[in-house]
């Protein structure tokens, strides 16, 4: 590259980076205050609203809790909200909104199960403290960082992530099972799973269309549908090693803290997996290295 090619390229470069703080600062100036509760808390419970998508509310668990400070939690989901986060190539479950009716119905046996959650539902205009879609008013770029940070950025709050903050009973039956779900979005350029048709007790939990998809890859890849997500946590749960992308599987997966790999898709790489057990690729060479290394060992 020529010299004047350089400082060209380095100017273009300087001035986004100015553009991106110009906005990010304009942006500053309009954002709520969020710190303080929406209205007083004064019994034993904080009720909170959601809006976002499924492996949204997962990831701001550990902010309800240091948000609620040992007090029950009430979460409310508000339904129908504007998909905000797929480019048009990329298809989601619920299409062009983030929460439904069937979101609901999903995740109410999951919560039922969670000692800290008294109460689980969608919202009707019920009081609330706190908005957890709040982060969206933040002039942050979303595709960047860390889901369950982006909590702890707008309400200045933190907890261990390296811990679990999700408990379900493990199904055992799944024990020696890699356990697979890869949602049609977030795909990292290069990779393939073919190479895991060499392992033997290969499930996949997800839609049918992505089963297909994978099945063209990994020919012994058996489907197993689940009723709901409280299901789906217990087969994550008991699994022997559990492989996905930035899907809600996964959130279910860190949450739970079981043997985990991820595929982190590059332009936006805002799943961290934290703790013990924890792995992540985006080349190839790395991702089949590490399967073999936690099978094999």
């Amino acid at each position: 590259m020529s010299l004047t090619k350089k400082i060209w390229k380095n100017w273009k470069l300087s001035f986004n980076h100015r553009q991106k703080e110009k906005s990010f600062r304009k942006g500053l100036s309009t954002v709520p205050r969020v710190l303080d509760p929406l209205i007083p808390i004064t019994g034993d419970t904080v009720h909170f609203k959601h809006t976002g998508h499924a492996g949204d509310v997962i990831y701001s668990i550990p902010a309800m809790k240091a948000l609620a400070g040992g007090k029950k939690i009430h979460l409310y989901f508000e339904l129908h909200q504007p998909n905000r986060d797929f480019t048009k190539h990329m298809r989601h479950p619920n299409g062009n909104v983030m929460l439904t009716e069937k979101s609901v119905a999903l995740f109410a046996p999951l919560f039922e199960q969670q000692p800290d959650f008294v109460h689980f539902g969608a919202w009707n205009g019920e009081p609330i403290h706190y908005d957890l879609t709040a982060f969206r008013s933040f002039p942050f770029d979303y595709r960047m960082y860390s889901i369950t940070r982006w909590y702890f950025l707008t309400f200045g709050v933190t907890a261990d992530l390296g811990k679990p903050w999700l408990f379900i009973q493990p199904d055992n039956r799944f024990k020696n099972n890699i356990v697979i779900a890869r949602s049609s979005r977030y795909h990292a350029p290069g990779i393939s799973y073919s190479f895991l048709s060499n392992y033997n007790n290969l499930i996949f939990v997800g839609v049918p269309e992505e089963y297909e998809a994978m099945k063209k890859e990994i020919p012994n890849l058996q489907y197993h549908p689940v009723a709901d997500f409280a299901e789906l946590a217990t087969v994550i749960a008991g699994c022997q090693l559990f492989i996905g992308n930035q899907s809600f599987p996964f959130s279910l997966a860190e949450a739970l803290k079981v043997p985990r790999i991820l595929e982190v898709y590059y332009q936006c790489p805002n799943v961290v997996p934290e703790g013990p057990h924890a792995y992540d690729f985006c080349y190839q060479p790395q991702f089949e290295k590490i399967v073999s290394d936690l099978l094999n060992r």
